[in-house]
């Protein structure tokens, strides 16, 4: 029977933790989304006063327990279930509640934790699935959207069967009258820093871990050797948590700081060899990506190999937590702080990207994405220091050895998430040998959301499977950002149309996300920044083979307004090369003198179709933005804007003959 209880309470402590993380990323994308669609700061960001929702608990003269934790329990449940379904607005609302209550409920889970069981398996197993959901989805977790959503309300009626069956008054009152009898030991300073060390783990888990797409968008390496290597790594640590837990309750304190210290350095050291010091002048424009030393691998590899330290850190702060027996109200002050801590660090992640829209204070965050991850690195070996079991009462009790199901059952989901993984990505096909023409499509797609804001891979989608291009470009495909959930949406379209892809500037530089797909080969690709003095911008260049003929391919998104000193060093790339195809949105319309520097140098292939105007298409010529411009003398034998609400932008595509 303590078997199959303490199964089911990982079991239920599990489903919460990858809920709260899916609920989160909602929260933070949704709030992104509305600030998105109105270019400034909404109001609706009042909401976040949700992350402090644990201050309520100070109001309590003792823990949550019986019912109120299991309605608690029930309504984060509900909003993880409804929150997918509804609009930005209503999204953002429904998510940051789910949020609040599952910090509500952590301080009284834990006064409510026996403190041999192993806090390790749960955040694996959380861990595990939520790769696995993201890998089957391309980089997206299936679980909240499109026809797989029932997985999602399968987890939470599980979970909401558990938090009955295993809290209700019956069973939660006693283990509260047990707790409330012992003395609080360990002071209000140490309790609130193992609670900022729990919440850093929730942090850098957040940031980097629940989808590998995430380093492999930071560093620009192939997504399949990391997100294996991820796995395998987890699935290794899930067999000695279960089957030698005994290991994790002998490993020194000394050691456990040098591995801190070593997967900090590492993490951070892997970042900053990516953060690029953009200059303050034009005349170091365009600046060329900067080439990669092979030592940057080093930094990268041991983040791979390290990570597993979050897990053991996250075991020894609950547990000294467990142990130390804080009253209530100190429990509950250090998550009122927690709460706050989250909300600064997904501030600062954020405006390293759009800090050109955060009066005042946005710029200090300019090139500044390594500085946000190494404030929870040391935070976290800081608590990990002040964990050290150094007073009797404080001192964590080895844990018990978990279930020997769980070992087969996180073999099972490491063995999914590589087939699954490798099933839907992408296989280009093979293509005909000459063909006679090719098909360009540029899109800004608004991050994958619709003009009402809501997320639109498919319909997007849709308006590029119409056209069936051979080259597209994409804009606003920002990847693997909290700010737009973690979603991948570059990969999603790759795996979805069987295209090579290039995606641009790495994650880290903080630009515009731009990125190249193809049907065919995409050879010696780069990218290349153009000066800016608001958000950061850039270009791509790639060649691509079509039959007997290479075209030189460039995708770019200007900054606002289109600045002439952009596009002129966009131009100084392009001046000289043979077969161009330049496309993106360029903020700049027909009238303005960026297009007439542009058609010195090249033509633009709408009007080439269309010399006398075409007013059938549903768009204003003069007022366009979005350009496909190529090389004199190029035959364009089609060229249509399709205009429709899967984004704020119509789409654009041009044929090529030869």
């Amino acid at each position: 029977m303590a078997q199959t209880k303490s199964l089911l309470r990982t079991a239920l402590h599990t489903i919460l933790l990858l809920l709260f993380f899916q609920l989160l990323s909602d929260f933070v994308e949704s709030i992104y989304v509305l600030g998105l669609l109105g270019t400034n700061i909404p109001p609706e960001i009042a909401s976040v006063i949700l992350f402090l929702s644990p201050v309520l608990l100070l109001l309590l003269p003792r823990a949550l327990s019986g019912w109120p934790l299991v309605l608690l329990g029930q309504l984060m449940l509900l909003c993880r279930v409804i929150a997918p379904l509804l609009d930005p607005r209503g999204k953002m609302l429904v998510s940051g509640l789910g949020v609040a209550c599952f910090l509500l409920l952590l301080p009284s889970l834990l006064q409510q934790r026996p403190s041999r069981r192993s806090p390790a398996l749960e955040l694996t197993a959380a861990l595990s699935l939520s790769i696995l959901l993201r890998a089957l989805g391309s980089g997206s977790d299936i679980s909240t959207h499109g026809s797989f959503q029932f997985l999602g309300w399968m987890m939470a009626l599980a979970a909401a069967w558990l938090l009955l069956t295993l809290h209700w008054p019956s069973i939660a009152a006693t283990a509260s009258t047990a707790e409330s009898a012992l003395p609080a030991t360990p002071s209000a300073a140490r309790t609130i820093g193992l609670c900022l060390g729990l919440l850093s783990v929730i942090i850098l888990l957040y940031f980097s871990l629940l989808s590998p797409t995430v380093i492999s968008r930071w560093t620009g390496q192939p997504y399949l050797p990391i997100l294996a290597t991820v796995t395998l790594v987890l699935w290794a640590s899930s067999l000695v948590i279960t089957l030698r837990p005994s290991w994790l309750s002998r490993l020194s304190m000394p050691a456990l700081l040098v591995w801190n210290v070593l997967f900090v350095a590492s993490l951070f050291l892997t970042l900053l060899s990516r953060q690029i010091a953009f200059p303050s002048h034009p005349a170091y424009y365009p600046l060329a990506e900067p080439p990669l030393s092979p030592l940057c691998s080093l930094p990268l590899v041991g983040l791979l190999l390290l990570f597993p330290v979050l897990l053991i850190d996250g075991q020894l702060l609950i547990q000294a937590l467990v142990a130390g027996r804080p009253s209530p109200r100190r429990l509950a002050l250090g998550f009122t702080l927690g709460g706050l801590y989250l909300l600064l660090m997904v501030f600062a992640q954020v405006f390293t990207t759009v800090y050109d829209y955060i009066p005042v204070i946005g710029p200090l965050f300019r090139d500044r994405f390594a500085v946000v991850f190494l404030v929870p690195g040391l935070l976290l070996t800081l608590a990990v220091w002040l964990a050290r079991p150094d007073l009797p009462t404080a001192e964590a009790a080895p844990s018990a050895a978990p279930s020997r199901l769980w070992p087969a059952l996180l073999s099972l989901v490491a063995i999914l998430t590589l087939a699954g993984a490798w099933v839907v990505s992408a296989r280009p096909s093979a293509t005909a040998s000459a063909p006679s023409q090719l098909t360009v499509f540029t899109y800004n797609i608004q991050q994958g959301y619709d003009a009402a804001g809501r997320r639109n891979y498919e319909g997007q989608l849709a308006v590029a499977r119409q056209i069936q291009p051979d080259i597209i470009g994409l804009q606003e495909c920002d990847a693997a950002r909290i700010a737009n959930g973690n979603q991948d949406v570059v990969r999603y379209w790759a795996d979805q149309l069987d295209y090579y892809s290039y995606y641009g500037p790495t994650t880290v530089a903080g630009t515009f996300g731009i990125a190249l797909l193809s049907r065919y080969p995409i050879h010696n690709p780069r990218t290349f920044f153009m000066f800016s003095t608001g958000e950061q911008t850039a270009c791509i260049e790639a060649e691509i083979t079509v039959g007997n003929r290479t075209f030189t391919v460039f995708v770019t998104h200007l900054g606002n307004g289109g600045p002439l000193v952009q596009q002129l060093e966009v131009l100084q790339e392009v001046q000289g090369k043979e077969n161009v195809i330049l496309v993106g949105d360029f903020n700049f319309r027909p009238d303005t003198p960026q297009y007439r520097s542009t058609l010195a140098l090249l033509e633009d292939a709408w009007v080439l179709r269309w010399p006398e105007g075409n007013t059938t298409q549903g768009v204003d010529f003069a007022r366009t933005i979005d350009h496909i411009f190529v090389s004199p003398g190029t035959r364009v034998t089609d060229a249509r804007y399709l205009p429709g609400p899967a984004s704020d932008h119509p789409a654009l595509m041009a044929v090529i003959g030869w």
